[in-house]
């Protein structure tokens, strides 16, 4: 890769200043740093070029017309892992953490950016720069809150890096790629992971506090395949809240407003992704986009236990349903919520399907986000994939 730097003649906006992309700004971090100077063209809120970054990544776009494409981008192969012996903390079983770590000691990588968090809150993300094993699991458990990711991309340059994995969600990695030729690195590797509805963290804290019996306890939380929301707890138990038995009129507006305008769900632009919504429950579902993403993966494959993708059952009625029930800030009393989150589980959508489910619920809300919030923005801000996907249900005007 190639460095072209007129941009370090340009400043960074200041904290606090109005972004490029008004309130529909991720705080990715780009417009901290002097590549600021590109943001009109990287930021995924003012710019939407999926398909175009597809194809610098992987060399080619996603096939429309394949299914598995079409829903989850760019792939060589998926499939279902855990590590035999799972990192202590770890938010799953460590998987991410051991493929950075590998890649680390390895010498493929000089440093890692991923995410810890400050002294002084669990949930305060703070971006570094990994140089040590130690560094990189400091930064395990997901921060559910907006990151500035990309705000250290001027220490990578000053630093003289030349080989480095980045750690990050779609809306970062898009404004990664676009300015990636930019960076002056000799390697790029990229790992991903799944995305939807951030908040700030006064929005995290009215989450908690809306949600969870003890709010000052929650280590991290994650909504599961089997219609709860699963939050850890210090002491290591984990409570249970059923999807359905949410207050939705009192969460509708804690959601960033990127996150309800953002439809890369799946993260298409990193090289290897990690989460968990299309593998069994207990287990992690990994997407390999290319040649650099498989290398990652064998680095760490020896510490896994893998087994094939799966997909069962039907979402379609289910996310028809949904559409209505979010739109009218429906709330079940918690009885017949943990009653029907337990229907569902048995006979609901599992694997795949519980993936697909979950990316028709979001994108068809997105949708109707952005078409009555940023109508001049339809057109051109949702991709071609989600509109494909958006059109197999009935929407509200």
């Amino acid at each position: 890769m190639t460095s072209v730097l007129p941009h370090q003649k340009a400043k960074a906006l200041k904290p606090g200043s109005r972004r490029p992309a008004k309130e529909l700004c991720s705080e990715c971090g780009l417009c901290d740093t002097y590549y600021v100077h590109y943001v009109k063209e990287a930021c995924a809120f003012i710019h939407q070029q999926v398909a175009e970054l597809e194809e610098q990544a992987h060399g080619r776009s996603r096939n429309l017309e394949n299914p598995d494409d079409l829903y989850f981008g760019v792939n060589q192969k998926m499939m279902a892992a855990r590590k035999t012996q799972p990192i202590e903390g770890a938010q799953w079983t460590g998987i991410v953490s051991s493929i950075a770590i590998e890649m680390l000691t390895s010498g493929k990588v000089e440093g890692v950016v991923c995410v810890q968090n400050t002294a002084e809150d669990r949930f305060q993300p703070m971006p570094v720069i990994a140089r040590t094993p130690e560094e990189i699991l400091a930064a395990r458990v997901n921060k559910p809150t907006l990151s500035p990711n990309l705000s250290i991309l001027e220490q990578v340059q000053q630093s003289g890096m030349k080989r480095l994995l980045v750690i990050g969600v779609g809306c970062q990695i898009q404004a990664l790629r676009a300015v990636e030729q930019r960076l002056g690195l000799e390697k790029l590797y990229v790992l991903g992971t799944p995305c939807v509805d951030n908040v700030t963290r006064a929005g995290l804290q009215k989450f908690l506090e809306t949600t969870s019996k003890s709010p000052d306890t929650v280590v991290h939380y994650e909504f599961m395949q089997d219609f709860q929301v699963h939050f850890k707890h210090q002491d290591g138990s984990v409570e249970k809240v059923p999807f359905f038995g949410l207050n939705t009129k009192e969460l509708k507006d804690v959601f960033a407003p990127s996150c309800l305008s953002c439809f890369d769900y799946v993260n298409s632009l990193a090289d290897l992704v990690v989460g968990y919504m299309g593998a069994p429950f207990g287990w992690q579902w990994i997407v390999v986009r290319n040649d650099r993403g498989q290398e990652m993966l064998d680095m760490a494959m020896s510490q896994l236990e893998t087994q094939p993708v799966m997909s069962k059952g039907d979402r379609k009625n289910a996310v028809q349903q949904s559409i209505p029930a979010y739109e009218k800030g429906v709330t079940l009393p918690m009885w017949a919520a943990k009653l029907m989150g337990v229907v569902i589980e048995k006979v609901g959508p599992k694997g795949l399907e519980y993936a697909r489910f979950s990316i028709d619920s979001h994108f068809t809300r997105n949708y109707l986000y952005v078409k009555r919030h940023h109508p001049e923005k339809l057109e051109h801000h949702v991709p071609e994939y989600a509109k494909r996907i958006v059109s197999q249900y009935r929407l509200p005007e």
